[in-house]
């Protein structure tokens, strides 16, 4: 039996059961928009970050899948590609993943369907270190506790665009209830990331969050998953422009006509409001559901 075991746990979150259930239960605590949610919904674009910086993110996006659907029976997570160079999207299809929380079968019929179509290949050993599916895994065990998982890591390449309109051809045949989640962190701005356009400090900071995040969020929220890449690639403002176009592009084949913004934030802001001191960087944040 193969089994993916966790990588990230204990740095990006916590290491132990216990206090894994904990956070995800003081996330859950917060407050959503007033804007009222889909009656469906079909994908959700999630941030990456350790769970300090963009738990509460995350957790307001499966959350609101939870107020819609009771039972999901299987996410299908598109991953950023950060150590994983290959051009074609890397699917896990076989076994299951582990988590403090215990394990989550891989849906293998899914994959099957999925590696038929000819838009991504078996390779589980490409999701050995990468952690941005990873840390979404406890907050499926934790409030969907008989779903399966389907993890595909997507590069920024125009394929991710035609892997997510297989895998919503796929899903809108099927029986059972799938949701698609893109996972991506947005503007990277600082010196440490080699991204300074608009220079150093606060109103830089507000330049990123504002203008350059805005811009990527725009175009995930009108369904423009080309744009997406695009924007990503020029202004630097996604690290998983690939999963969360993967994402945006099953939606639009799953019939949805727009996104709605549950939050959108950066860690600065949550240093200043958790630690009260500042950076000289600062990484985006935005949980969305379709």
């Amino acid at each position: 039996m193969q089994i993916r075991k966790p990588v990230v746990a204990g740095q990006f979150y916590p290491g132990s059961r216990s206090s894994c259930v904990a956070e995800i239960n003081e996330y859950l605590q917060r407050k959503t928009p007033g804007e009222p949610l889909p009656e469906t919904i079909v994908a959700g674009i999630v941030p990456h970050a350790g769970w300090t910086f963009s738990g509460s993110l995350a957790a307001m996006v499966f959350s609101a899948v939870k107020k819609r659907h009771e039972k999901v029976d299987t996410f299908c997570i598109f991953g950023a590609a950060h150590g994983y160079f290959g051009n074609t999207p890397a699917a896990c299809d076989k076994g299951f993943w582990q988590t403090p929380l215990g394990e989550v079968a891989i849906d293998e019929e899914l994959a099957d369907a999925v590696l038929s179509s000819g838009e991504a290949v078996s390779n589980c050993d490409a999701h050995s270190s990468e952690h941005s599916i990873e840390v979404q895994v406890p907050f499926i065990q934790h409030l969907f506790a008989d779903a399966e998982i389907l993890p595909i890591i997507v590069p920024p390449s125009e394929q991710a665009i035609s892997l997510g309109e297989a895998v919503g051809e796929i899903v809108s045949r099927q029986d059972k209830k799938i949701v698609c989640i893109g996972s991506t962190d947005l503007t990277h701005y600082g010196p440490r990331y080699g991204f300074t356009p608009m220079g150093t400090g606060p109103d830089a900071f507000k330049w990123a969050s504002g203008v350059n995040d805005k811009k990527f969020i725009d175009l995930a929220l009108k369904l423009k998953p080309k744009g997406m890449l695009t924007s990503a690639a020029e202004n630097c403002s996604a690290c998983g422009a690939g999963a969360a176009a993967a994402a945006v592009a099953a939606v639009k084949k799953l019939g949805k006509t727009k996104g709605l913004l549950l939050a959108h934030t950066n860690s600065n802001e949550v240093m200043l409001e958790k630690m009260a001191t500042a950076s000289a960087e600062s990484v985006g944040y935005a949980a969305i559901v379709f």
